[in-house]
């Protein structure tokens, strides 16, 4: 077990050549948001634009046409695939199938919701693609034991790990990281438990981040970590790293914010930049 250091955004990060072009860098999808929530996939997006070190690359996301339209009208970065309805199920499942044929990385479930039939569908999308990709928030409702969880990197706080796994979680770290362990290594998957100590393991190699604030807990904050892990893992990083990269990024933006408690998701995007552009 090793804690996570500024070191490991130089693995991650790896120096662009002069004829790099369009894409190289990686073309993320981001499946969520429904009629209500269009707040989760946005910061999905603005974080991981921030986190594509020297240009914004492709991010693209897909959610319902009111979601859509609002992401759409937050910065012209951003492209939108709306769908038409109240929330995502299975009659997009041909058009995510398609979006994701030239993506190199997928983040799902930020707002998408817990309706059966969007469940249902984050499952049939999650046993049908190749991409590897963040599952976060609303999705991980979503999974079944019996599914293969390999290409992922599965990013619950202490509730969802509940959901995800039926064992609980105490403030003793050392417990935390056995029980991270053993659970990555049985789902075969990698985990990302959120906390004031991140720990992040594939059952394999385990690592702690201790970068963040207490004011962190703020709603959103979680979104922005997804996207800029997405963005990291579209680059062509291996999952383990990108998962231990993108707690570092996002627990130092939020040490970087002069706010405290008036501190919000959105404030975190910029320090994003600032760490990243100073590599």
């Amino acid at each position: 077990m090793v804690e996570v250091k500024k070191i490991i955004l130089k693995k991650v990060y790896k120096k662009r050549k002069s004829w790099s072009s369009k894409g190289d860098f990686g073309k993320l999808l981001i499946i969520g948001g429904n009629e209500k929530y269009s707040g989760a996939p946005s910061l999905n997006a603005l974080a991981a634009i921030s986190a594509l070190k020297s240009g914004t690359d492709v991010v693209e996301v897909a959610t319902v046409k009111r979601a859509a339209d609002i992401i759409a009208s937050n910065s012209p970065n951003l492209i939108t695939i709306p769908l038409k309805g109240e929330f995502i199920t299975k009659k997009h499942l041909k058009i995510l199938s398609k979006e994701s044929q030239n993506k190199t990385a997928f983040v799902i479930g930020g707002g998408i919701g817990r309706e059966k039939k969007t469940q249902k569908t984050i499952r049939k999308f999650l046993e049908k693609t190749k991409l590897k990709g963040v599952i976060d928030a609303d999705a991980i409702h979503s999974l079944k034991k019996e599914m293969n969880l390999n290409n992922f990197v599965i990013t619950p706080h202490e509730k969802e790990f509940f959901i995800l796994t039926g064992r609980k979680v105490n403030k003793n770290l050392k417990e935390r990281i056995k029980i991270v362990e053993k659970e990555a290594k049985k789902l075969n998957t990698t985990i990302l438990l959120k906390g004031k100590v991140d720990i992040i393991s594939n059952g394999k190699k385990t690592a702690i981040n201790k970068t963040g604030t207490p004011y962190l807990t703020k709603g959103g904050t979680g979104d922005v970590l997804a996207g800029i892990l997405g963005s990291l893992i579209s680059q062509g990083n291996n999952l383990f790293d990108s998962a231990c990269a993108a707690a570092y990024i996002n627990g130092k933006a939020g040490e970087k914010i002069k706010k405290k408690s008036s501190l919000v998701a959105t404030d975190l995007i910029k320090g994003i930049g600032r760490i990243v552009d100073s590599i």
